[in-house]
This record gives structure tokens, sequence and C-alpha cells, in this order.
């Protein structure tokens, strides 16, 4: 019957032996869509050599967002979760393993009191109505895993174990590239607010002047009003930069796994990120090995695979070997002769019959699944792909926007030098004045985000490349706050009770 079994399935006896003596199908890679090179590969400041990824916050030299990307890293409580999800799928692997072994193992031991009635039919002859009974023993029942269903099963939870570690590192690269962000945006909005405010000492001037010419009778009412008009206007935007740059800090204390606060003075002043000139991108291909997200999805359908086989085991019978070892005595002290033995063992089987449309059904369940999952294995890649695109044209292309963009407020701010001097001299009108003026805030605040769009687009290359994760295989010491440190180093931002806070279980390490 067990040689004949394999025949009433999906899997041939070949295919059975083949797979190590498992029905259903052995797990193989899917192919993954990868574009042989990059769009911008024969751009200059791209490089196609693999370059180490694994700490790529410090191409910005910034020592206080190094600090605060290990702080992160230390706290950060969404991080703490996807940690303890990999102590969870540890732990359903240690089941699906137990499962191997003997899955029934049961110690039983009862007293009862009995008494036989003497009215039933030859009830008359019973000796002793009322008698003690002792039992004591121990069962067994063993499902041998003949067709592969415990082994499928620890394949499926091992490969369930690896995605939850990717899942780990996932998480990583996204706080890190998060991190990294929110501190480009809100030293981006420091510098936009501190060009604002040069623009509104600068058009202080111009309105003191318009009012003293009108107080001298060399202009008209208008000026005044006119003057306080564009000075207003500019005043009016500190405020609203300073909403964005609030929100920015305090996505960073909720980065930082800390309630939010002002982090201005523990911060210090800084300039927005200097990207460097070239990027290590390597070719497509390695996003398959380096982003966490794409091997995820890999592991998460090689753990379906398996299931396909678990399902399909239910066609074949389940071959048990049962047994029970126990003693029985009327008296607790003849409980444990050898008298007082029962003992059996044998081997049992059980099959499902007349199931098999609901059996295949779920075989084709899984299946489909199994097929959906290596479907969004592939978008995964090619997101992975997309994304990496998206930042490369945006840290190309916003290089060259910067460059233009800061001749452009350059002569903006000599043209306002020269209308300044032309009013002062009497030779022009107010108009050209605020009208200039009104130009200089304008490009000087396009001029800083398009410097902050250079390194928020290296950011997001580094991101879609999968880099960082490999800080939880090298670690990074928080560094204290410090009046000395911050002047120094520019400045960590510790956890207010670092010792209320353990870092997150570290997954084990795998190739970089």
């Amino acid at each position: 019957m067990i040689f004949l079994a394999p025949l009433c399935g999906c899997t041939s006896w070949q295919e059975y032996v083949h797979n190590g003596f498992k029905v259903g199908p052995n797990y193989c890679p899917p192919p993954a869509p990868v574009a042989p090179d990059w769009i911008d590969a024969a751009d200059k400041h791209l490089r196609k050599d693999g370059d180490d990824l694994s700490k790529w916050w410090t191409v910005f030299n910034d020592p206080v967002l190094d600090n605060l990307i290990c702080c992160a890293y230390h706290q950060n409580l969404t991080l703490r979760q996807a940690g303890c999800r990999i102590l969870e799928a540890r732990a359903q692997l240690g089941i699906a393993v137990g499962e191997l072994f003997p899955q029934t193992q049961n110690m039983t031991g009862d007293y009862t009191r009995n008494a036989v009635s003497r009215e039933v039919a030859n009830g008359s002859s019973t000796v002793k109505p009322f008698y003690n009974q002792w039992n004591y023993g121990f069962n067994l029942n063993w499902e041998v895993d003949f067709w592969g269903r415990f082994r499928r099963a620890i394949e499926s939870n091992s490969a369930s174990l690896e995605a939850s570690v990717e899942d780990y590192d996932e998480t990583l690269v996204t706080l890190l590239g998060d991190v990294a962000t929110y501190y480009t945006q809100m030293r981006t909005l420091e510098k936009r607010i501190d060009y604002t405010k040069q623009n509104v000492a600068l058009q202080q001037r111009t309105v003191t002047i318009a009012e003293a010419r009108f107080r001298g009778g060399t202009s008209t009412e208008r000026d005044p009003y006119q003057a306080r008009s564009t000075l207003e206007q500019t005043q009016a935007q500190i405020p609203e930069l300073e909403i964005q740059r609030r929100q920015a800090v305090i996505q960073l204390c909720i980065l930082l796994g800390m309630p939010p606060e002002e982090l201005q003075t523990k911060l210090g002043p800084a300039p927005i990120p200097v990207a460097p000139a070239e990027v290590a991108v390597g070719i497509p291909a390695d996003l398959l090995r380096r982003r966490p997200e794409v091997r995820r999805a890999e592991r998460q359908a090689a753990a379906q695979s398996a299931q396909i086989g678990i399902a399909e085991a239910d066609f074949y019978p389940a071959i048990s070997i049962n047994g029970t070892l126990g003693y029985s005595a009327q008296n607790f002290g003849n409980l444990f002769r050898a008298d007082a033995l029962n003992s059996t063992v044998g081997p049992s089987f059980q099959w499902n019959l007349l199931n098999y449309g609901r059996i295949l059904n779920n075989v084709r369940f899984q299946d489909a699944r199994f097929q959906e999952l290596v479907a969004a294995y592939q978008q995964t890649v090619l997101s992975a792909a997309q994304e990496v695109e998206n930042g490369l044209v945006t840290f190309l292309r916003a290089r060259e926007r910067t460059n233009f963009q800061d001749a452009c407020a350059k002569d903006a701010e000599k043209a306002v030098q020269i209308v300044q001097a032309q009013y002062d001299g009497g030779t022009v009108d107010l108009t050209p004045v605020t009208l200039l003026q009104q130009t200089l805030v304008q490009q000087q605040d396009v001029l800083v985000q398009a410097q902050g769009e250079i390194a928020l687009g290296l950011i997001s290359v580094y991101r879609a490349l999968g880099g960082g994760w490999q800080i939880r295989c090298t670690d990074c010491v928080p560094k204290p706050l410090t009046t000395a440190t911050r002047e120094a180093e520019a400045i960590p931002v510790p956890n207010p009770n670092p010792a209320s806070v353990t870092s997150p279980p570290n997954p084990p390490a795998k190739p970089q």
C-alpha cells in the first residue's frame, strides 16, 4: 500500500524519490526581470563598481547625522517590533521541527470508586458491588513522515523565518533613509528660514528709506505702503517654514523612539548635508542580493512552495505507530506489580477517502497562492529598479538645477543691490526695487530647495539600493549629548532614559 499510494496523488514515483521522498514540488527561485544597466549609466557621476553601502550616510561627513542614525537604530520602536517578529518566526520553526517526533505523548493516571448494581441481569451473582480502580500509563502516537508533510512544514517555516529577517532589514533600511531624509529636510528648512530673515532685514531697510523719503516730500504715500506690503509678504513666509521645520523635527523624534521635543538646542547649527560628486550604484542585478525587500519576497514564495507539498500530502494515508504502556489494579499497592501491566503497540493508518475534490482544490489554492507570490516577487524587483532610477535622476538633475539656480540667485542679488542704490539716489521709483526684492526671495528659496534635493536624491538612491542594514552586524554606540561634544562634534541625540530601552533582537548575519 505504501508503494502504491504515490500513484494516487499529484506526484509521480520518480518525482517522489527525486524530491527526497517528499510529495509536492521542490522550490526553485523564480526568474527576476532586471535590466542590463541603468538609464543614466553613461553619466560621469555614476560608477558601476560595487561600493560598500553598509554606512552610506557617512558620505555626507555630518557627525550629527551619523549619531542620529545610531540612536534611531537602538531606540526605534517599529524596528523593535520587526525584531520580535523574528522571534515569533523562530518559535514557529521550532514547533514545526517538533512535529517530526511523536506527536502525542501523554502520561495518564486516574482513580475511581465503582459500584455495580445488583438489580441488573445477573446482578445477584456480583460478589463485590463496591471496588476501587487505580490506573497509570503512557500513550504515544507517532505519525511517520512518509510523504514529507512535516519536512515540507519545516521548509516553509524556515523560509518564513528568513523572510522575517529580511523584513527586519527592510524596516532598518527604511528607518535609516527616513532619518536622513527628515534630517536633510530640517536643515533645508533652517536654511530657507535663514535666507528669508536676511531678506526681511533688507526689506526693512527699504521701508525705512521709503518712509523717510515720504516724510521729506520726495515720494508719494504709495511708497511706504508698497515697501511694507513686500516686507509683510516675506515675513509671512517665516511662520509657514517654521511649521514645516517643526513637523520634520517631531518626525525625527518619533523615529528616534522618544517623545516629541524641540531638538534645535541639542542638534545645534549645521549646513545642508553635502552629497559627493559621484555615487557607486553597481548594476541592476545587484538589487537581488542587496535589497531586503526583494529577498523577503523571494523567501515568501519559497515558504508558499512548501505549502503545496503539505496540501498534497492529504492525498495519501497518514501512517502512524500507536502504543500504550500502563498499569491497572484494584489496590494501589498492587499497581506497579508485573501482573498489573497492560500495553498495546502497533501501526495504523488513516486515509481520507472520498475527499479528493476538497484536497485537490486545496492543492490548487496553494499553487495559485505560490504563483501570486512569484508575481509579487517579480513586481518587487521592478519597483526596486524604479526607485533607484527615480533617485538617480533626482540626484543627477538636481545638481544641474542647483548650478543654474545658484547663478540665478547671485544675479538676482546683484540686481537688488543695483536697484537699491538707484532708489537711494532717487533715480528710480520703488516699484522695481520691490519687484526685484520679491524675485530675490523666491530665487534664494528655490536655490536652497535645490541644494537639499541633491542630498535627498542621493538618500533615495542608497535607500533603493538597500544599503545600511549591515549596521546590525557591526553595531554602533550612540554618543551622549553634552555641550562640549555638541560644539566639537555636532551633537548626538541620546535616549532620555537609555536604561529603559534595550536593543532590538539581532537577526542572524548573512552575506553582504
